[in-house]
């Protein structure tokens, strides 16, 4: 006989990944626990594009997402692709857009995605607790019990679905690593992704001073990573998309090499104006393809700003190089404060890439954020809570 709170899963909670597993898991006749000590459900997607719901890539492919293991996120991508998840908006009646690279926006706001996932789970019974946390997990005999702040609860499949400590406003933490540690599965620990950079004093007072609210569009560079977006100057360093998705590969003491003239020869069109304007100043073509202020400010701090006729070919050779790889060690980041996402999260090779359950313990399962996966900015790490979700409930 099974007492109310006695389940055939719970799913540790209530975001992208547990909704849409707790939603396949009851189509499939179980009886699922959707569990979550906060007031209300898929709360970062809420917040996601600030509110607009960036919910998927058009260009989703296992090179945008970083991890120790780079294969793993393939099977489940290539199971439930943004495809799949367009066919459930379309269900819903829900229609979107298309914003640059591919980044796909529900027209009718984040809310709508929530609660198109919320009828999903609710057509297949899943029952849902709120304010609801979780003090110990233990596992007898195929049987896993929580004590939880409403009592215990047992199930034969737990999964966890808690995400990563970034936005901690939100209430995210590292209680997914504490639970896999619990069971003796290795993990990588969390670090910020996707975050702005931040420079010491000395940098914000020299090179970068006066430059706060300027945007303007780069190409940037560091280890394995490239971006082709804008920058934006803060009080406090760097941001703006290219920055955001440059800093999931850059690591401490690291510089990042910034091209601020994508797609042009600097060289070429500098020795071209050379002799069609010898006597205009660089500061002056150069306000003409970047914004003014950092033109003048580039010119104030690492050129000499003379007419162009007086630049001698190494002087103006130099000068490209910088334009096209200038280089700036940020002092850090803004942390996990303002962290879109975590990077690492429990090592994939405890895990299957097909269930997301972890190979040492039978019925125990991470998906979405929790896991070693981190995609790029722009929809990608929503695909990868879809798919793992999915995965993990078409078995648990």
């Amino acid at each position: 006989m099974q007492n109310q709170d006695t389940y055939d899963v719970v799913i540790l909670g209530a975001g992208a990944a547990g909704l849409m597993c707790a939603a396949e898991a009851g189509k499939r006749g179980r009886r699922v626990l959707l569990l979550d000590k906060a007031d209300k459900i898929g709360k970062k997607i809420l917040i996601s594009g600030g509110g607009r719901c960036n919910f998927t890539n058009l260009h989703v492919t296992p090179a945008a997402y970083l991890s120790q293991n780079p294969h793993f996120c393939k099977s489940a991508l290539a199971r439930y692709t943004p495809q799949d998840f367009l066919d459930l908006m379309r269900k819903h009646g829900l229609s979107w857009h298309e914003k640059t690279l591919g980044q796909l926006f529900c027209d009718q706001k984040a809310p709508a995605v929530v609660e198109m996932l919320w009828t999903e789970c609710r057509e297949a019974d899943v029952q849902l607790r709120l304010n609801t946390d979780f003090d110990t997990i233990s596992h007898e005999e195929g049987q896993f019990t929580l004590q939880t702040s409403q009592g215990k609860i047992q199930t034969q499949a737990l999964v966890i679905a808690t995400g990563g400590p970034s936005i901690p406003r939100m209430g995210a933490s590292d209680v997914g690593l504490r639970v896999a540690k619990q069971f003796g599965l290795k993990n990588i620990p969390f670090s910020p992704a996707l975050v702005p950079f931040t420079f010491d004093q000395p940098q914000l007072e020299g090179l970068l001073a006066g430059l706060a609210g300027v945007s303007t569009p780069i190409g940037v560079s560091c280890g394995e990573g490239y971006f082709r977006e804008n920058m934006l100057f803060t009080h406090r360093g760097l941001s703006g998309p290219a920055m955001l998705q440059i800093s999931s590969y850059w690591q401490q003491g690291k510089a990042v090499q910034i091209d601020l003239l994508p797609g042009q020869d600097a060289l070429s069109w500098l020795q071209a104006l050379q002799k069609q304007r010898p006597k205009a100043e660089l500061k002056t073509v150069l306000a003409e393809v970047l914004p003014n202020r950092l033109a003048q400010r580039l010119c104030e701090t690492l050129f000499p700003n003379r007419p162009l006729g007086q630049y001698g070919e190494k002087l103006l050779q130099s000068i490209a190089e910088q334009l096209q790889a200038w280089e700036l060690t940020p002092a850090g980041t803004e942390g996990m404060r303002t962290a879109e996402v975590s990077l690492g999260g429990v090592d994939t090779r405890e895990l299957s890439s097909k269930t997301m359950e972890a190979r040492k313990v039978p019925g125990l399962y991470f998906i979405g954020e929790t896991v070693d996966v981190t995609g790029w900015l722009g929809g990608y790490n929503f695909q990868w809570a879809w798919a793992s979700g999915w995965c993990a409930g078409q078995i648990a």
